[in-house]
């Protein structure tokens, strides 16, 4: 089919070889990550002390709360992953974050409502490029109707649970 031939399985012989994608992270990728994120300074009470989340040893995030996580998504990550992933794969991540803090900003012009309305399809499509199948169920689906609900009852940041300004 032709169908993301770089993952394709490859037989050396005895062994049948099954390249990473191009989101995956390598060990050196995680320590980098882990510890880029272990270096960021917030203000007090902005978030949670980030290092503390963060297991060098397991090189994972364990602990986060759904503030942590909107920090992280909305804030953070785009600082952590800039020398890591594949810059198609940073620049689908990027334009994601991007969106998020369009919808989540206090004022939001009514004019740019249809163009973040056909960014947000554009986004889902870049990360479906990029990432498993199993990466979308309903969920991710579903930020592409956040901006319909901004036409029906206003800034999301009037009644969402992160008042943070």
């Amino acid at each position: 089919m032709g169908i993301r031939d770089q993952l394709h399985p490859r037989s050396d012989g005895k062994k049948i070889y099954l390249p990473p994608a191009c989101h995956t992270l390598s060990i050196k990728e995680k320590i980098s990550f882990c510890q880029c994120l272990c270096r960021v300074k917030v203000p007090q009470g902005y978030s949670s002390n980030i290092k503390s989340l963060i297991q060098l040893k397991d090189l994972k995030l364990v602990g986060l709360k759904s503030h942590d996580c909107h920090i992280l998504m909305q804030q953070l990550l785009a600082l952590a992953i800039r020398d890591i992933l594949p810059k198609k794969v940073r620049h689908a991540i990027t334009h994601l974050r991007f969106f998020f803090n369009a919808i989540g900003s206090k004022f939001i012009d009514p004019l740019k409502l249809d163009e973040l309305e056909n960014e947000a399809a554009i986004i889902l499509c870049q990360l479906e490029m990029h990432f498993p199948p199993s990466l979308f169920d309903i969920i991710v689906h579903l930020f592409v109707h956040l901006v319909r609900e901004i036409k029906c009852c206003g800034p999301v940041y009037w009644r969402w649970m992160y008042p943070v300004g």
